[in-house]
């Protein structure tokens, strides 16, 4: 009995101690492949598709080219819907934490779409009698004063229908008019106080190549700083200026004496160690009218004209810029703003007209 009693005893300890068995720990499972992207489209115009990448795996991120390579978690970061115009191909991998990187997902486009043709366009069109919101499945706003926005810039971006102070929902900053233009106000509801309005479409459009170009009416008065630009999608993980900026249009009071009587309406580049600009300063020219701002975007090359595409008036590239040049990594997004003070045109003063008002009557995308 005693025998028994101890051999029992073994058997007891030996389940609750000593080396662990294969059979109680198995090995963990195999990493999860995450889901290889989607690519859609639907039309956009002249023949042009505006793409959307999607993943069902929960957190992925998707990583694409436009150029037929390979896709990398070193290559451009989707972002937003963008405008196909040109033959290419497009491809996606999708990668998450805990997953391995997906399997490519490839689309070719070859829409075959002539020079000069229009492929995209927001004509700002309102059927009703009151004033109507842009639309939201193309344009969103920025909110507050950031601090001056980088430019010690003196207003509050009020988004549409806002009421919270000093925004109005009752009086927007931004609307489409029964006109069938878009107007941006800046506004002065208190002594120091001013509001205006930031629209963009990022998150929602972009596009990479092609001729843009608005029609604009932009405020003659000291303070106002009206804007028609572009910044990279990949802003969201590269930040500024590495992303890219493109000035199409940026518009300075001409009766500012520091200005020598001309309207200083300017274009420019931005990037790492990239700056340049120089004004459109044209004896007789009065922005307080109804222009055409426009940039034709090309591989390694921008150039910017008023009124006539056949008459730049501004040209840079990739060859004859210092800093490195961002404008053939991805796609960029559409801003319209109308700014108030700031280091470039100075502050407000006694002569300043409130509300000041930017008015767009479209703006237009073109294949090269």
């Amino acid at each position: 009995m005693w025998a028994i009693a101890v051999l029992s005893g073994a058997i007891m300890c030996g389940c609750g101690g000593g080396a662990p068995t294969a059979s109680n720990n198995p090995p963990p499972p195999p990493p999860v492949t995450a889901a290889t992207p989607t690519i859609s489209t639907s039309a956009a115009l002249g023949g042009a598709v505006v793409a959307t990448i999607a993943d069902t795996t929960a957190g992925a991120t998707i990583y694409y080219t436009l150029d037929g390579s390979t896709p990398t978690t070193a290559s451009q970061v989707y972002q937003a819907p963008f405008l196909v115009a040109s033959n290419l191909t497009v491809n996606a991998i999708a990668a998450a934490s805990g997953n391995t990187t997906s399997a490519v997902a490839t689309k070719a486009f070859t829409p075959n779409i002539a020079s000069g043709t229009l492929v995209w366009s927001d004509e700002f069109t309102n059927t009703g009698s009151t004033n109507a919101q842009p639309n939201p499945l193309v344009w969103t706003w920025e909110t507050g004063n950031n601090s001056g926005w980088g430019n010690n810039e003196l207003e509050y971006y009020c988004p549409w229908g806002s009421s919270s102070s000093p925004c109005s929902s009752a009086a927007p900053n931004s609307y489409v008019g029964a006109d069938d233009n878009l107007h941006i106000l800046a506004e002065q509801p208190s002594t120091g106080v001013y509001t205006s309005a930031r629209m963009k479409t990022q998150g929602l459009f972009s596009f990479m190549y092609g001729r843009i170009e608005a029609k604009i009416w932009v405020p003659e008065s000291q303070g106002m700083w009206p804007a028609f630009w572009l910044l990279g999608n990949n802003i969201a993980s590269v930040n500024w200026p590495a992303c890219g900026e493109l000035d199409i249009m940026e518009h300075i009071d001409g009766n500012n004496p520091a200005n020598k009587g001309y309207d200083w309406v300017q274009s420019s580049v931005h990037g790492a160690n990239l700056n340049g600009g120089v004004p459109y300063t044209t004896t007789g020219f009065t922005a307080a009218a109804w222009h055409t701002y426009g940039m034709i975007w090309s591989k390694g090359q921008v150039q910017f004209y008023i009124d006539d595409p056949a008459k730049p008036y501004e040209t840079f590239s990739a060859a004859t810029q210092t800093g490195t040049w961002p404008f053939d990594q991805g796609p960029q997004f559409i801003l319209l703003n109308l700014a108030v003070g700031g280091g470039w045109p100075g502050s407000p003063d006694s002569t300043s007209v409130f509300p000041g008002e930017m008015k767009v009557d479209y703006v237009r995308i073109y294949t090269n």
